[in-house]
């Protein structure tokens, strides 16, 4: 049986080289991120490192060796101009815009790093944007990165767990491959990921539930009721407290994720970042039929205004995603 490969994948005509470049970089770090996610203690990278990042976040060994990992190899991409993660405060310049123009980098190299202990599935989020129309020439600042996410060129996500797999957008659909241990090859193995509109599963921290507003209270009450409730059937509730891994879930079965604003720090918006997960997921949802929503309109259309920014996040299937607009218009 003849396989495709992202090699042949990104080899497509309509895909311009140097994105495909940058691409194939990004999913050779996450190969060595992989291996060394399934060395775990054997590799004595476990464990704390005592630092924080840019959030305020304990970093864990593997946060700073995957972000180091991503940065070396994706530099090597021609069309890259500056990258940005999670774990920096600022951007990562790399070489001036090129007359033809450039692309930005994003990304979370580890989301859910809080769970390496405990052997649940992780992952690496990326986001890549265009280079501004007036910068070419000239070094990237980190204003060039403040752009909403309907901008983006690409976006994707790998998750590390049994298997290894990348899910991957260019803005014509969702694709997913499977990495190959035997030979590092990504192995095409989903062609054309699909949302089911409809849905009998949520993801949520309900352990925050006497935090949140009203409408997401409402939601959630709802789903719990079951039969008998206003919904008319019983629903099952999920949370890994891994990003990828609950994004991954709905991706592949239907589903909503929600990590809403909620009034324990009533001036944020939320806790998960805009630039490096909010954006990137929405993106991925939106191209395999699901919609996204942040309280107050599409995820997409948010406008950027720090690179570190939060926003709430509610996204999956497209009818649950109606019913949480309409609760919020109420």
């Amino acid at each position: 049986m003849s396989t495709t490969t992202l090699a042949a994948h990104l080899s497509q005509p309509t895909i311009p080289p140097r994105l495909a470049e940058l691409i194939g970089a990004v999913a050779k770090g996450c190969v060595e991120i992989s291996a060394q996610v399934r060395r775990g203690a054997a590799g004595q990278i476990m464990g704390a490192l005592g630092s924080e990042n840019v959030q305020g976040e304990v970093q864990q060994k593997l946060d700073v060796l995957s972000n180091d990992i991503l940065l070396a190899l994706c530099a090597k991409a021609e069309g890259l101009s500056a990258m940005a993660s999670e774990e920096m405060e600022t951007i990562h310049p790399v070489r001036d815009v090129a007359p033809q123009g450039g692309y930005l980098l994003l990304f979370d190299p580890l989301d859910g790093s809080s769970n390496i202990a405990v052997n649940v599935s992780i992952g690496t989020i990326f986001s890549i944007l265009p280079t501004p129309a007036d910068s070419a020439g000239r070094a990237v600042a980190e204003a060039d990165f403040l752009q909403p996410g309907r901008n983006q060129v690409a976006a994707g996500y790998v998750v590390y767990g049994p298997q290894t797999q990348m899910v991957l957008t260019l803005g014509d659909g969702v694709c997913a491959f499977t990495l190959d241990p035997d030979c590092d090859d990504w192995v095409l193995t989903n062609p054309a990921m699909t949302i089911p509109a409809e849905t009998k599963e949520f993801a949520i921290n309900t352990a925050n539930a006497r935090h949140w507003a009203a409408p997401v209270s409402r939601y959630v009450e709802e789903c719990l009721a079951g039969v008998e409730g206003p919904r008319g059937k019983d629903f099952n509730m999920r949370w890994v407290a891994s990003m990828v891994a609950d994004v991954h879930r709905v991706m592949s079965r239907g589903g909503v994720f929600m990590y809403p604003w909620d009034k324990r720090e009533p001036n944020r918006p939320g806790k998960l970042r805009l630039m490096y997960e909010a954006n990137p997921m929405a993106l991925l949802v939106e191209q395999a039929g699901g919609a996204s929503f942040d309280g107050a309109g599409d995820t997409l259309d948010a406008p950027v205004t720090s690179l570190h920014q939060r926003a709430s996040v509610m996204m999956g299937s497209k009818a649950e995603i109606a019913r949480l607009r309409d609760y919020h218009a109420v």
